[in-house]
C-alpha cells in the first residue's frame, strides 16, 4: 500500500500539530516496512531514509499561490504517485482527489468552531467555509481524544460512523531531568511555576498572571513564573496585563523554547500550570507528567483524559481554584514530590507513539482493504 502524508506541519509549525506530524511519521517509517510512504512538504529533509519519498512543493510569496498549491499542485502530485490513501495531519484537506484515493483527516480540536472569539477573523472564516466540506468528503477522521470525537459528532453529525479517537504518544526524551545550568542559562534564579505553549487567548494566561500575584501576596514566597512559548494571536490583552503586573520582575518570558531544554524546565518547576479553556489533547500536560512535575490544569475538554487522577484540576474561570492548587504545590514536601513524580511517570508510560501508529495503520487497512 502506498500511503501519502501531507507533511507541511514539519516545515511551517513548531507547536502541537508539528509534534504530532513528526512523531507519527517517525514511528510509521521506523516500525512499518510493509507499506510505502510519500511525504508532500515544503522543504526537503536529507535526514529521512531513502525509502521515504519526499515530494517538495515550495510555497512561493505570490498572491494566490498558496491556493494553487493546495487545490491543484498537491492533488496532481498525489494522482501522479498513484497513492492509495492520503493523510492530512493539519485537518485542512485533502482536496480534489478521485474516489479511488482514500482520504483521512486528522482533527486535533474544534476551537475555531466552538470558541471563534479566540481565533483570528481569517481563521474563523476559513474553518466555517471549508471544514464542513472536508468532513463530508473525507473517508475517515482521526481525533486525539474521546472529547474531540464527541465534539466532532455534535457539530458534524455525519462523522459519527467514520471517526476514531486515538490518544497520542509520549516523546521518550521527556524524562525527569535535573540540570541547574539550564535554569542559570535562562535567567531563572529561584523556585518557579511553569506554563508551556503558544500564547493566545484560549490558553487563559491572564488568569494565571492574576493568580500568581495573589499567591505571592498571600504566601510571601520568593517565587517566579516562567512562560515558555511564542506569541500567537490576539495577545494584546495578555501583553497589557503582563506589562502592568506588579511582579513583572518575577515573570520570565522565554519565548519559543528548544525541545532539548524542556525536560529540565519541566522537572525543576514547582508545578506545571495549564489553565487552558479548551484542548484537543494538551501535550504539555503529558510532557510535564513524563518529567514527574506536579500538574495543575483545567477540568475541561480532553485534559482530564490526559491528566487522569493525578493532576490537580481547576475550573478555568476560578482564580481561587488556581491560587489554592498553587499554594498546595508550594507546600509539597520532598517526599510528596517524589511520590508524585513516580506516579506521574508511570501514568505517562501508557501513552505510546508505537501504539498510536499501530492503531492508525489498522484504521487505514480497514479503510483501504474492506
Amino acid at each position: 500500500m502506498k500511503i501519502a502524508i501531507l507533511a507541511d506541519p514539519l516545515d511551517n509549525q513548531n507547536a502541537g500539530v508539528h509534534i504530532f506530524t513528526k512523531s507519527l511519521i517517525e514511528e510509521l517509517i521506523s516500525s512499518d516496512d510493509a507499506h510505502t510512504y510519500v511525504l508532500v512538504r515544503q522543504k526537503y529533509d536529507p535526514s529521512l531514509p531513502d525509502k521515504v519519498k519526499q515530494i517538495v512543493i515550495p510555497v512561493k510569496p505570490i498572491p494566490g499561490f498558496a491556493s494553487l498549491r493546495l487545490f491543484v499542485q498537491v492533488p496532481l502530485a498525489l494522482r501522479k504517485e498513484k497513492v492509495d490513501v492520503v493523510i492530512e495531519p493539519a485537518h485542512f484537506g485533502p482536496f480534489n482527489l478521485p474516489s479511488s484515493i482514500k482520504r483521512m483527516t486528522v482533527i486535533h480540536d474544534l476551537t475555531p468552531i466552538i470558541f471563534p472569539e479566540h481565533h483570528t477573523w481569517h481563521g474563523q472564516i476559513l474553518q466555517r467555509i471549508f471544514l464542513s466540506r472536508i468532513l463530508s468528503k473525507t473517508d475517515h477522521v482521526i481525533t486525539n481524544s474521546q472529547n474531540t470525537s464527541r465534539d466532532l459528532e455534535h457539530y458534524y453529525p455525519n462523522t459519527k460512523d467514520k471517526n476514531t479517537a486515538i490518544l497520542l504518544g509520549k516523546d521518550r526524551s521527556y524524562t525527569p531531568t535535573i540540570d541547574p545550568q539550564v535554569l542559570i542559562d535562562n535567567g531563572i534564579r529561584n523556585r518557579y511555576f511553569l506554563t508551556v505553549g503558544t500564547i493566545e487567548p484560549r490558553k487563559n494566561l491572564e488568569l494565571l498572571l492574576s493568580a500568581f500575584e495573589k499567591v505571592i501576596d498571600e504566601s510571601q514566597e520568593d517565587i517566579s513564573l516562567v512562560i515558555a512559548g511564542g506569541l500567537g494571536w490576539k495577545t494584546e490583552s495578555f501583553e497589557k496585563a503582563l506589562a502592568e503586573h506588579p511582579y513583572r520582575d518575577k515573570i520570565t518570558m522565554l519565548g519559543y523554547v528548544d525541545k532539548k531544554i524542556l525536560p529540565a524546565l519541566y522537572s525543576q518547576a514547582i508545578a506545571l500550570i495549564y489553565p487552558s479553556i479548551y484542548e484537543g489533547f494538551g501535550f504539555p500536560v503529558l510532557e510535564g507528567m513524563s518529567c514527574g512535575v506536579p500538574v495543575i490544569c483545567a477540568n475541561v475538554s480532553s485534559l482530564p483524559e490526559v491528566g487522569g487522577s493525578l493532576a490537580l484540576y481547576i475550573d478555568p474561570t476560578s482564580e481561587r481554584d488556581l491560587i489554592g492548587h498553587m499554594q498546595t504545590a508550594l507546600a509539597y514536601t520532598v517526599e510528596e514530590r517524589e511520590a508524585i513524580k513516580d506516579k506521574s511517570v508511570t501514568h505517562s508510560d501508557q501513552y505510546s507513539w508505537k501504539n498510536h501508529a499501530a492503531t492508525f495503520l489498522s484504521v487505514i487497512d480497514k479503510l483501504v482493504n474492506h
